[in-house]
């Protein structure tokens, strides 16, 4: 298989790059994670402008791009910034309303023109990643229904103008069936949102549904159905965090590796030592390998269900492992000005750790990756197993 990036991506990967190296310095990154809004809205329309936000989807849906490798390119070169515009929960919103019919595509063009912007809130309290645990219902009132529940750390839920919010019509708190997603509109009665801000620079909130009350037609999909559209909103968004990931990591890799030719002791640069070498080749290595993980997960997107979810929850694990490794490496590395506000580096720090922690944490993708792996070779056995009777009674 050819994993070498078409033109179009890589005009566009250069493009990026050198949009947030001259436009979003950490300087300006510090002033936009203090305003009110936790982003700037003109930089989003610029992000439109430049067609970054169309390349997250297909041209079916409005975009350009949209495959495993655009998120991939668009998301790394995201991850050397730090940037904080709504990204993330624009990719994953707008997964799942590109999947619910024509009828949402006029939203989906809001989205990618950087008119609106929307998040998924489909994590809760005690769903502890498992995106079939759904505590928060929606019964039917006449033609309407009604949404009772809350959803905990839903990314810029304070700024959005839709939420796509997860609730169950119908079955028991953990089971795969009778799931539903809705596009509540910010401004529906009932929805209040409590805002914070996170230890990486970016905002979250605390969503709460009192018989929040939309018409069916808010209804995105088949009513019970709606966990494969939230599966694929999310393998979308779990590949766009570990791309994000790669390009942190090649950031902190950089400032680690200058500080060392430049830092001396004894009269030499503290890069000559070899127990320091030894480290920072051992850094090299597990970021390889990380970048390995993504652009495998990147071309098993539109793979079958097994082997795409396996591809991104083995992703998802190598970027939790290795991100606490750079992280952790490059600040001991720099030493105590590795921890100071001023540089750089502790923001690239921080944002790694709180990678592992969106969307699934490396403990919970391993145990995901090997229970899927159980499935399918289950699935697998039965499958030989009827094979080996119908060869026998031929």
């Amino acid at each position: 298989m050819d994993f070498d990036h078409t033109d179009d991506r890589r005009m566009l990967a250069d493009l990026l790059q050198r949009y947030v190296a001259e436009q979003y310095k950490i300087e300006a990154r510090h002033a936009i994670a203090a305003s009110p809004e936790g982003f700037s809205r003109a930089q989003w329309k610029q992000f439109a402008e430049l067609g970054v936000i169309g390349a997250l989807f297909d041209a079916e849906q409005g975009g350009f791009g949209g495959a495993g490798f655009d998120i991939a390119v668009v998301f790394e070169a995201l991850g050397r910034g730090l940037v904080l515009e709504p990204f993330l929960p624009t990719l994953l919103a707008g997964s799942a309303l590109a999947q619910g019919g024509e009828r949402w595509a006029e939203a989906v063009a809001a989205l990618i023109a950087g008119e609106s912007v929307a998040t998924l809130a489909c994590e809760e309290a005690e769903s502890r990643y498992e995106l079939q645990r759904v505590a928060t219902s929606a019964r039917r009132a006449g033609a309407d229904y009604v949404l009772s529940g809350h959803k905990a750390v839903v990314p810029l839920a304070g700024q959005a103008d839709l939420l796509v919010v997860s609730a169950r019509t119908s079955g028991d708190v953990a089971d795969a069936e009778g799931i539903s997603l809705f596009v509540v509109p910010a401004a529906t009665a009932g929805l209040r949102v409590r805002s914070y801000p996170t230890i990486d620079g970016g905002q979250a909130a605390e969503v709460f549904l009192d018989q929040v009350r939309v018409p069916a037609s808010a209804l995105l999909g088949a009513e019970g159905e709606g966990l494969a559209l939230l599966e694929h909103a999310v393998g979308r968004g779990v590949l766009a965090l570990c791309a994000e990931a790669v390009g942190a990591m090649d950031t902190a890799k950089a400032m680690t590796i200058e500080y060392l030719q430049t830092r001396k002791q004894f009269g030499k640069p503290i890069g000559s030592f070899q127990a320091l070498q030894h480290r920072m080749a051992d850094v090299l290595l597990e970021i390889e390998q990380a970048r390995s993980a993504v652009i495998n997960a990147a071309a098993a997107l539109d793979a079958d269900r097994v082997t795409r979810e396996r591809a991104l929850s083995a992703a998802k694990f190598s970027i939790g492992r290795i991100g606490a490794l750079v992280a952790e490496e490059s600040i001991q590395l720099h030493g105590g000005i590795g921890m100071t506000w001023e540089l750089p580096l502790p923001h690239y720090a921080k944002r790694l750790v709180m990678i592992d922690h969106q969307l699934g944490d490396e403990d919970h993708h391993l145990a995901r990756f090997i229970a899927l792996g159980t499935a399918a070779d289950a699935a697998t056995a039965v499958v030989r197993a009827a094979q080996r009777e119908a060869a026998a009674t031929a």
